[in-house]
């Protein structure tokens, strides 16, 4: 059964989602600020966290950075209908997935369950003999999809689910052009809907964690109006 941590300052949408993933069959936590969530998670860690972004005392960004600093914990954040800025740069910071306010509780099980599969797949829980789980190596580039480890000359780079999936989709055929929606569909299920600024702030992400173990990283190429390749060269 896996947990999930709800934190929202809204008693409502904590009562009524809860209700919906319990329902479901998962365990539920709920938190009514950043801060009180993230004490507990230093004692234990969910197995994900759907987190509002503005809440008192610590809000969904600041929880965000800091779990980052110690965890690759699959996230999904809750932000109001007009909080695109918010949106794009909580992608940036790391997180897997957003769903706006207001939202189908439908929708948020499908894209909760659907990170939760990518996250046992990465940690090497399911197709264990799939070519999905060999170990690419790509000039500079080391991926382990077993043990969801990857390494650029040697040093280690901490990604997400998302963005490990991305990566490994354009590092599998080097010199091949992935468009986004073949993109989308290497990382979200097709009961989910992401537009092209979901997809290009992963990439950016992405590029931005690889660039921090070498500023000259330049091997994820944009094709403007098409997509994104892996060159190796």
């Amino acid at each position: 059964m896996s947990r999930i941590a709800l934190v929202d300052d809204d008693r409502n949408i904590l009562t009524s989602v809860a209700m919906t993933l319990e329902a479901e069959g998962f365990e539920v936590e709920t938190y009514n600020d950043g801060q009180q969530a993230f004490d507990a998670f230093s004692k234990k860690l969910p197995d994900m966290a759907v987190l509002d972004i503005k809440m008192p005392r610590m809000d969904g960004m600041d929880l965000l950075q800091r779990l980052r600093q110690k965890s690759r914990m699959p996230v999904i954040f809750l932000t109001s209908k007009d909080d695109e800025i918010d949106e794009v740069l909580g992608l940036r910071m790391g997180a897997d997935d957003y769903v706006k306010k207001p939202f189908s509780q439908r929708l948020l099980v499908e894209r909760i369950r659907a990170l939760l599969r990518r996250q046992e797949v990465a940690a090497g829980g399911a197709l264990l003999e799939g070519e999905e789980n060999k170990v690419i190596e790509r000039g500079e580039l080391r991926m382990d999809p077993l043990r969801h480890a990857v390494t650029w000359k040697g040093r280690d780079v901490s990604l997400t689910v998302t963005e490990f999936l991305l990566l490994q989709a354009l590092a599998q055929r080097p010199g091949f052009v992935k468009s986004r929606d073949q993109l989308m569909d290497v990382a979200y299920d097709d009961q989910v809907y992401v537009d092209d600024r979901t997809i290009d702030s992963h990439i950016k992400r992405l590029r931005k964690k690889l660039r921090m173990v070498d500023p000259e990283f330049s091997a994820i190429e944009t094709l403007y109006g098409i997509g994104y390749r892996y060159n190796e060269e």
